[in-house]
């Protein structure tokens, strides 16, 4: 039986692979990649070749994963990412900290007064200069996700509910509550409230029979929406308040009020690397927080 073994010239191809799939084609890989179609599609070829599949469809119909394709990068991925963490994990051996650490966050925490993330993640760099972060801003299902899937390493969002897959750190809480324009032109307790999928908004339609209105997308789209003077949404008091500063908005005196532990979260089957322990001893550091139950 024939072994098959990559060089380091596989192993190029096999990551220009995944950025065209984890991309969706050629042409948007092309920017993040910095090489021509005709480059990408050679080392394509090439994976092709060496592994004697077709990996992906390409042409005037579009791109798509074969069947094979999705078993390559799905494999590849892993790969790739586990030869990824020999150098950091050598390194810390060594007692330096190297690497990427992946922070996934909910929208719009930098404006709660208690938040010191930023204030975390510049002690991090002072304390470990080779450790450098990644950060993304996803909605509440996509953090979750992105958790279990191990694209990230931890995320800090609300807890809502205890998940056992989850192991959970406080930081600080967030107060939710129904918001309208002070000038809204129809009865407040009235109006419909903005929808998007989201723990609070659900229990506010669900256990509090508001009506539910249009959906939106985030915050940033609840709040204008508010704006508006048509609708009702929930939204965090903090970021309410800086919203009040054009538009001028009141809490419903009726309404539901949520008290949101904001958390540093990781998955409780996975290992902590030294970079994300260090992080995660900072965040306490400086929120005064204990470990989540």
């Amino acid at each position: 039986m024939s072994q098959l073994d990559f060089d380091e010239r596989d192993l190029r191809s096999l990551r220009i692979f995944c950025t065209v799939a984890e991309a969706g084609g050629f042409a948007a890989a092309e920017q993040r990649l910095n090489m021509s179609k005709a480059s990408i599609s050679r080392h394509i070829r090439m994976v092709e070749e060496r592994l004697g599949v077709r990996l992906c469809e390409r042409g005037p119909a579009g791109f798509k994963l074969s069947a094979a394709g999705v078993v390559a990068l799905d494999l590849a991925s892993v790969a790739l990412k586990s030869l990824g963490r020999i150098r950091p994990e050598i390194d810390s051996v060594r007692g330096v900290l190297s690497g990427t650490l992946s922070i996934g966050m909910s929208e719009q925490l930098l404006t709660h007064p208690d938040c010191r993330i930023p204030e975390a993640l510049a002690e991090l760099k002072r304390r470990a200069p080779d450790v450098q972060p990644e950060v993304v801003a996803m909605t509440f299902a996509n953090l979750s996700q992105a958790l279990r899937e191990r694209r990230l390493e931890v995320a800090i969002r609300g807890m809502y509910k205890s998940d056992p897959l989850f192991n959970y750190r406080a930081l600080f809480v967030e107060i939710h509550r129904v918001y309208t324009l002070v000038n809204a032109t129809h009865r407040k307790s009235l109006l419909p409230v903005v929808y998007r999928p989201h723990p609070f908004v659900e229990q506010t339609l669900a256990v509090h029979g508001y009506e539910r209105g249009p959906d939106a997308g985030g915050l940033e789209a609840i709040g204008l929406l508010v704006a508006t003077g048509n609708y009702a949404g929930l939204l965090p008091e903090h970021y309410a308040n800086m919203v009040g500063q054009r538009y001028v908005l009141e809490a419903l005196a009726d309404g539901p009020v949520f008290h949101n532990t904001i958390c540093a979260i990781t998955e409780a089957s996975r290992p902590l690397t030294r970079r994300l322990e260090l992080f995660l001893d900072i965040l306490d550091e400086l929120h005064d927080c204990h470990p989540g139950q």
